[in-house]
C-alpha cells in the first residue's frame, strides 16, 4: 500500500482489457472490475490462483464418493477440516476486512479501521444478540446470509476472470449468486437432510432451543421442490451464459453495457467465462450431492471460498499483487498472512469467550464444532458488508 494513494488511483480507473470503458444505455461510461479489468496479466493470474487448486481438491475428495469406493467416514474426521480452516484461510479470510477501505479508495487507514470496526461492533453484536434471543431463526438466517455471501464470491471471481464480460448483465449475475451460494448452502439438504438437520440442531442446542420448529425445512416434500428448483434455475443460469447480445444500433455488446440496452443481436458464445462457470458449477454439484455435508463444507469453505477472497484480497494490494501477477503465489501470500494474523488471533480469542457465555457450554467435538460455526456467522453478518461495499467498489455488480 504506497502512502501517496497511487494504487488506489489506479484501481478505480474504469477500463477495460482495451483500455476504453464500455457506454452505459445512457452514454455514460459503465466500469468494469478495478482490481483487474485493466490488465490482463493480473486477471489471468486471479483465474488460474482462484480456480485450478480448489477445482482439483474438490475433484479429487468427491471422485471416491461418486465412484462407490468411500462409504461412510466418521464424523470426527469430518470435522477436521472446518476445525483446520480457523486458522487456515477460513477466519484469516475476514481478518483483513479492516484495511480494504484504505486499499480501495483514498480513505486513511486510521479511518478504514474505524469504520469497519464500527461496521463489525454493530452489525456483529446485533446478530450475536439475535442468537441468544431467538436461535432458531438466527440459525435461519445464518444460511441465508451464508448463501448470498458465497455466491457473492464466486460472482466476482467470474468477474475478476473475464474482466467484467461474465456474468454477462445484472440478472445474470443476480442468478449466478443464488446457484452459486445454493451449492453449498441447498444442495447438501437435498442429498443428507440427516446430517444437515444434525448441525442445526446442534448449533440452535447451545443456546437451549431445538431444531424442531425447521422440521418442514427437512421433509421430502420440501426437498423435492428445492431440488426441482435449483436443477431449472441452474439451467437458466448457464444458458444465459450461453448467449451473447448485441445492440441493435450496431454498438457493440449489450452484455458489456447497462441491462437496458435494446438487443440487436444474439448469439451462442462458448467464451472464457462461460467455461469457467461451466466448471464450477458442474463441479459444485457432483462434489455437494455425494461428500457428506460436514466434510464438504469444511472443506469448500477454507479452500474454495476462503481461498478465492484471498486472491481477490492479494489482488488489491499493490506489494502482494505484483508478486502473484510475477507468478510468486507464495509471498502473496505470505503478505496476506501477515495483514490477518492480529485479527485472527482476536476472533479466536473471542470464541473462546462465547465459549462461557452460551447457555449449554460444548461437551463434544460436534458441540465446539458447533460454537466455532455461531462466531463465523457472527463475523459473517459485518464481513457480508464489508464485500458488498467491495463489489460496488471494484464494479462487479
Amino acid at each position: 500500500m504506497t502512502g501517496d494513494g497511487t494504487g488506489a488511483a489506479a484501481r478505480s480507473t474504469p477500463g477495460s482489457a482495451t483500455g476504453d470503458a464500455p457506454e452505459s444505455a445512457t452514454g455514460s461510461p459503465r466500469q468494469t472490475n478495478r482490481t483487474a479489468g485493466s490488465d490482463p496479466v493480473l486477471r489471468r493470474a486471479i483465474a488460474r490462483v482462484g480456480t485450478r487448486p480448489t477445482w482439483a481438491v474438490l475433484a479429487v475428495v468427491a471422485l471416491p464418493f461418486a465412484l462407490g469406493l468411500v462409504g461412510s467416514v466418521p464424523r470426527r474426521v469430518q470435522y477436521v477440516p472446518l476445525v483446520v480452516s480457523a486458522v487456515l484461510f477460513g477466519m484469516p479470510h475476514g481478518a483483513v476486512d479492516h484495511l480494504v477501505p484504505a486499499r480501495l479508495s483514498d480513505v486513511a487507514l486510521r479511518r478504514s479501521v474505524g469504520a469497519v470496526v464500527a461496521v463489525y461492533a454493530v452489525l456483529g453484536g446485533a446478530y450475536l444478540a439475535w442468537w441468544f434471543v431467538a436461535p432458531v431463526t438466527a440459525a435461519a438466517a445464518f444460511v441465508a446470509i451464508t448463501w448470498i455471501h458465497w455466491g457473492q464470491g464466486d460472482v466476482y471471481l467470474l468477474s475478476a476472470a473475464t474482466g467484467g464480460t461474465y456474468p454477462r448483465s445484472i440478472p445474470h449475475r443476480t442468478t449466478t449468486l443464488v446457484v452459486r451460494g445454493a451449492m453449498p448452502m441447498a444442495v447438501p439438504l437435498v442429498a443428507f437432510p440427516g446430517e444437515y438437520r444434525r448441525v442445526v440442531a446442534d448449533l440452535v442446542g447451545l443456546f437451549g432451543a431445538s431444531a424442531d420448529p425447521l422440521a418442514a425445512a427437512f421433509a421430502p416434500g420440501t426437498r423435492r421442490v428445492l431440488a426441482a428448483a435449483l436443477v431449472g434455475l441452474t439451467a437458466v443460469q448457464l444458458l444465459r451464459g450461453a448467449v451473447r447480445i448485441g445492440r441493435s444500433d450496431g454498438g457493440g455488446d449489450a452484455d458489456a453495457t447497462a441491462d437496458a440496452a435494446t438487443p440487436g443481436w444474439i448469439t451462442l458464445a462458448l467464451d472464457r467465462g462461460l467455461t469457467l462457470d461451466l466448471v464450477d458449477t458442474g463441479l459444485l454439484w457432483a462434489y455437494f450431492l455425494t461428500v457428506p455435508p460436514v466434510l464438504a463444507v469444511g472443506l469448500y469453505f477454507p479452500l474454495w471460498h476462503a481461498w478465492r477472497h484471498v486472491v481477490r484480497l492479494v489482488a488489491g494490494d499493490d506489494r502482494a499483487a505484483t508478486a502473484l501477477r510475477d507468478g510468486r503465489t507464495g509471498r502473496a501470500l505470505a503478505k496476506f498472512s501477515t495483514d490477518a494474523a492480529p485479527l485472527t488471533a482476536v476472533s479466536l480469542a473471542t470464541c473462546a469467550g462465547l465459549y462461557l457465555l452460551v447457555p449449554d457450554s460444548p461437551g463434544g467435538l460436534p458441540e465446539v464444532v458447533a460454537l466455532y460455526l455461531v462466531m463465523i456467522a457472527v463475523l459473517t453478518l459485518p464481513h457480508l458488508a464489508v464485500v458488498t461495499w467491495m463489489d460496488r467498489r471494484e464494479a462487479v455488480w
